[in-house]
């Protein structure tokens, strides 16, 4: 792999880092997470400066985010259940995803990049299901932004630990995620209570 990612930037450079992203995000079996780290280390080493290298995979995360999104309009659920698979995109990751999409809607745009195997399949629903195209790259946008920032800019802080990153995200990923939906799940309940009472105080 770190034969692969080495070829990739000292090839194509900046380039390699969108046309990379772009299809990991689409689906292609690319360690998305291993790349924009190994991007930080490469920063931290000196082989390629922090902003552009930062704009290159905001624009190739939010390329490829949004080719999914179109696709999903364009082609819709049988697209996904019949290429899924070809593109790693398995009918449990499907039906898991579509799950916490149905509860969370537009915020798992927003957090889904943080999910290896959910952020493939984000934008497909959020095309299936007929999203405004403002309210997708609102939430979408947002997210890729992050994602993006958080780990070039790790792997720029961490220099030659930067592998420890891919290892302790794919092992306590899931952890993460739940705790940041039980946190959503905790404010909204509290911001409905508030709402309740305030309506109930002036009756």
């Amino acid at each position: 792999m770190m034969e692969h990612l080495n070829h990739l930037l000292e090839h194509f450079g900046y380039l390699g880092i969108i046309f990379a992203l772009i299809g990991g995000i689409i689906g292609l079996p690319i360690p998305d997470e291993v790349l924009l780290t190994y991007v930080g280390y490469n920063v931290f080493a000196g082989k390629l400066a922090y902003l552009p290298s930062l704009l290159c995979a905001y624009f190739g995360a939010s390329s490829g985010i949004t080719l999914s999104f179109i696709l999903g309009i364009a082609l819709g659920a049988p697209f996904l259940h019949k290429f899924g698979p070809k593109l790693h995109i398995s009918e449990a990751k499907i039906d898991r995803t579509r799950k916490l999409f149905n509860k969370f809607g537009p915020f798992l745009l927003v957090i889904g990049f943080f999910i290896p195997g959910v952020r493939h399949i984000t934008a497909y629903l959020a095309g299936i299901n007929n999203y405004s195209y403002k309210k997708f790259a609102l939430f979408a946008y947002l997210g890729a932004l992050l994602w993006c920032f958080t780990f070039i800019t790790l792997g720029r802080i961490l220099g030659s630990n930067w592998g420890y990153v891919a290892t302790y995200f794919s092992r306590y990923s899931v952890y993460a995620i739940i705790f940041f939906l039980v946190g959503i799940f905790i404010f909204y309940t509290y911001k409905k209570k508030r709402k309740v009472l305030k309506n109930a105080s002036y009756d």
